[in-house]
Parts: structure tokens; C-alpha cells; sequence
């Protein structure tokens, strides 16, 4: 088996981003995000946490803000005109997720740099940290089977519309149906991010199969992903670890946006 660790990746990335924080700043540029909280839960607090703690680990100033959702528009519509703030997230799911898509829509294109809005200025955090999860290990996709499992608002669909914009045809499993296991035993590459701990199972993998784990639930105050335990006593996979595949590159990519909103500001 081959884990796909993106830990790893993410210290040279981190290494790089506090070398370009510390340019901006011999320039009088002090990068800044702010993150806003709508809702009290524990898989969100850890978030925040890792990119509070990202920011201060490279130079970044980091502002938390809580809210309740209703004030959400009046605080967004400040962020997005305070000039010294360059990066503006909405940290998911809203206790009303019906109001998600007006929400994120009203962060200011240049300062999306979660990339959720319909007119963000960037690439969408966790699309581009699997995109460099597979680069990072010279998983070469071109002409591969690819399978999108699930297509919520923060990977499945932002994931399919930059796979698709960079020439690839994913399939898309959006709703449970019967046909999961046929559909993950045809394909060389499955990106799954449903939330349902334990939905992809050993059998349903076919030798040599890639599998990306972006699913996130909680299980006992842990954080746990969509793939079975069992699928990690196979040998012949490439896999993401239970623990930092992903998450680790999404927070670099977020940053990397940051970043370059900083930069782009004084032109």
C-alpha cells in the first residue's frame, strides 16, 4: 500500500509561504484573513484551529469572528470593504445550509479565497490540495477512470468543475444508490467526500485503484473519513492516510489564495 501523505507536502509549502509573508511584509504588506463562525460545532472549531494556527506558524494575522448567521450580511459586507483584510472565509456548514449558496456569494471576489462564490478570483482550497496531493506523488490522471463521490458545496462540485475545466470527464455519484460498488470497482481514481464514515468498502476497490478520502464526520470526538478501516489492510492500493492526507494541503491552499490577494491588493 501507498500512502498519500499530505503532511509532508504541506511543510514545504509552509516553508515557502512564511518566505513569501516575510517579502510582503519588506513591502509594507501585512497579509491578513479573516475567518467567520456561524455555528457552534466541534469539526468546525478544529478548522479554524489548524488555520488559526497556520497563520501564526507563517506570519499571517489571523481574525476569528462569530456570529449568528442572521448578521452574517452586515459582517461580510464589512470584512469585504476593510481594506486591511485581504481574505475573507465563511467556515462551513451553516446551521441553515439552504442560505449557504447567498452567503459565501456575498464575500467580495477578490477576498474569496475559499473559493465558494460563483465569481471568486481563485481555485477552490481542497480541489487544489488533492490536485497537488496527486502531483505531489506523480499520480499521473491523464487518461484514467475518475470518480467523484458526492458533490457537496466544499469539494465534490468545485472538484468536478476544475477537473473539468482542466480536460478531464469525471464521473459523479451525487445521491445513495445501488450501483456504488460497480461504480468504484470501474474506476482508477476515486475522490470521495461524502460524510458517511466506513461507505467505501475493500471489495468494492479493484487492484492498483487510487482513493482520495476528503470525507469528513465525527465519531466519538474523532475526526474520520468516508473509506472502511478494512480498505487499509489491502496492499495493492494507493490511498490517503486516515489522518493527514488532505486537510493538511487545504489549509496550505487557502493560504496560497491569501497570499496572493495580498499581493494583487496594491496593484
Amino acid at each position: 500500500m501507498k500512502l498519500l501523505n499530505g503532511s509532508e507536502l504541506a511543510g514545504y509549502i509552509k516553508a515557502r509561504h512564511a518566505r513569501q509573508v516575510r517579502t510582503l511584509k519588506g513591502s509594507k504588506i501585512f497579509p491578513k484573513l479573516a475567518i467567520v463562525q456561524a455555528n457552534d460545532d466541534p469539526v468546525i472549531d478544529t478548522y479554524v484551529r489548524l488555520k488559526m494556527r497556520y497563520g501564526d506558524d507563517i506570519g499571517v494575522k489571523v481574525d476569528h469572528h462569530k456570529a449568528a448567521q442572521v448578521d452574517l450580511p452586515q459582517l461580510l459586507d464589512m470584512l469585504s470593504n476593510d481594506d486591511s483584510v485581504h481574505g475573507v472565509i465563511v467556515q462551513l456548514p451553516l446551521e441553515d445550509t439552504s442560505k449557504t449558496e447567498e452567503v459565501v456569494n456575498l464575500i467580495t471576489p477578490e477576498k474569496d479565497v475559499d473559493a465558494l462564490g460563483a465569481r471568486s478570483d481563485f481555485i477552490a482550497a481542497t480541489p487544489q490540495a488533492i490536485m497537488w496531493l496527486l502531483s505531489g506523488y506523480n499520480i499521473d490522471i491523464a487518461g484514467k477512470k475518475i470518480l467523484l463521490v458526492g458533490r457537496g458545496k466544499l469539494v465534490g462540485e468545485p472538484m468536478e468543475k476544475l477537473l473539468r475545466q482542466s480536460g478531464y470527464e469525471p464521473a459523479v455519484i451525487d445521491k445513495p444508490t445501488s450501483k456504488l460498488a460497480e461504480y468504484v470497482n470501474q474506476s482508477d481514481l476515486i475522490i470521495t467526500a461524502t460524510g458517511q464514515p466506513g461507505l467505501i468498502k475493500p471489495e468494492m476497490l479493484t487492484a492498483g485503484a487510487v482513493v482520495v478520502d476528503a470525507g469528513v464526520a465525527t465519531d466519538k470526538g474523532r475526526l474520520i473519513g468516508d473509506l472502511d478501516p478494512a480498505v487499509y489492510d489491502r496492499e495493492d492500493l494507493t490511498l490517503t492516510p486516515v489522518k493527514g492526507g488532505v486537510g493538511p494541503l487545504t489549509v496550505c491552499a487557502l493560504f496560497e489564495n491569501l497570499l496572493q490577494a495580498a499581493a494583487h491588493a496594491e496593484d
